[in-house]
């Protein structure tokens, strides 16, 4: 198969994984500097994804019927159009994410909203390293990836947590507290949305699955 058409795939992929790390960014900025500006940027760009999203399922679905890609070369555009999914899931993510800033810049702060920036910066890195690796076949990179997903997992649980404490002793705070669940619950998907790309990297450059364990049950047999 030409490796032109995987390129021009890999090229509108690449596009689209752009697009939606800035919109994870504006939804965490906008919360943090209180500007509703960066919310309603991140609104504007879900029609964009939407988009982006059909445009590439097509192109993916004709290269198969046109070319009838084999071995590695199928693996590729099997996990261009997967991960294209992904990244539609994770921009609802950042508008989710955008809904709730918009809620919460208009309160008073809980103490743990501290704990959002933090977060965020580890799972945008996660989102951004694990379409780094897919671009450049990074094999290394996509199992650093796939560790880290614990780190977020532990924000995800302190936050939690420490809502549960500040709801028991303040009723007042429900709502808030609700929806700095709700963005961390979102930070923590896109955590997993990258985790995919990462494990699905792996399978694409050297064809062995490790989701829920698979080659390390398979090498053990």
């Amino acid at each position: 198969m030409d490796k032109a058409k995987i390129l021009h795939l890999k090229e509108k992929l690449m596009t689209e994984a752009n697009i939606v790390q800035i919109m994870i960014e504006r939804s965490i900025e906008g919360l943090v500097e209180g500007y509703t500006d960066k919310l309603f940027d991140v609104f504007k760009k879900e029609e964009q994804i939407n988009n982006l999203e059909l445009e590439m399922e097509e192109l993916c679905t004709q290269t198969i019927a046109l070319y009838c890609p084999e071995a590695k070369d199928l693996r590729t555009v099997l996990m261009l159009y997967k991960i294209n999914n992904d990244l539609e899931r994770i921009g609802d993510q950042a508008v989710n994410i955008a809904e709730s800033s918009q809620f919460l810049i208009e309160r008073v702060k809980l103490p743990q909203q501290e704990l959002i920036p933090l977060m965020a910066n580890e799972t945008i890195s996660m989102i951004r390293d694990s379409i780094i690796a897919f671009n450049n076949e990074d094999v290394a990179l996509s199992k650093d990836v796939c560790k880290r997903d614990t780190i977020v997992d532990n924000y995800h649980e302190k936050i939690i947590r420490e809502l549960i404490i500040n709801m028991r002793k303040d009723p007042d705070s429900v709502e808030r507290a609700m929806h700095l669940i709700r963005i961390s619950k979102n930070l923590e998907r896109i955590a997993d949305l990258s985790t995919n790309i990462a494990e699905d990297t792996i399978f694409m450059s050297v064809g062995r699955v490790i989701r829920h364990n698979i080659e390390e049950n398979n090498n053990s047999e």
